[in-house]
């Protein structure tokens, strides 16, 4: 058996497009590109490579048949952060349930953390989701996560709308 964390999770949902300055581009050569089906082997480093200071687990282990049948579907779109060639951060974003859209996982590795890109890639992670017109934007955020992820959430729209509190073993 793993370590055991007790975590409080925030759920947070934005009902409209925030109206926000857009947030500085990052420094040196960047792309934000589009990861259509990744192969499984490149998904799983960016998970970990972002999740793991964070205690991400929920697809560490999950089978790959089934965490290619989640990050596959046509609904859920990947985009990957590159910075100087190197990719330094992923968005998630889950369109299955339209009209209901979840920014379900971002991150930046931890070499890269505190460049202010993490609230760059939040901005477009915002301006691409509202592109599919959802009536809601939900995502959800820990106090195992990085300690600005919440007030970071609130300052570009999300408003808290639950709380509870949960176990999560590494």
């Amino acid at each position: 058996m793993g370590k055991t964390h007790k975590a409080i999770v925030t759920r947070l949902e934005m009902k409209a497009p925030p109206r926000l300055a857009p947030a500085p581009r990052p420094l040196g050569k960047y792309a934000l590109l589009r990861a259509k089906k990744p192969p499984l082997h490149f998904y799983r480093y960016l998970y970990d490579a972002v999740g793991r200071p964070y205690v991400w687990v929920s697809r560490r282990n999950i089978p790959d048949d089934a965490l290619a049948e989640i990050i596959h579907h046509d609904a859920v779109e990947i985009y990957v952060l590159y910075v100087n060639g190197a990719p330094v951060g992923y968005v998630e974003l889950d369109f299955r349930d339209l009209p209901q859209a979840e920014l379900s996982f971002l991150g930046i590795v931890p070499e890269y953390i505190e460049q202010g890109l993490g609230r760059f890639l939040l901005g477009e992670a915002i301006s691409l989701a509202w592109l599919k017109n959802p009536e809601r934007l939900i995502v959800q955020t820990c106090t195992l996560d990085h300690p600005a992820a919440l007030t970071l959430y609130q300052r570009m729209g999300f408003s808290p709308y639950g709380q509870s509190e949960v176990e999560v073993e590494e």
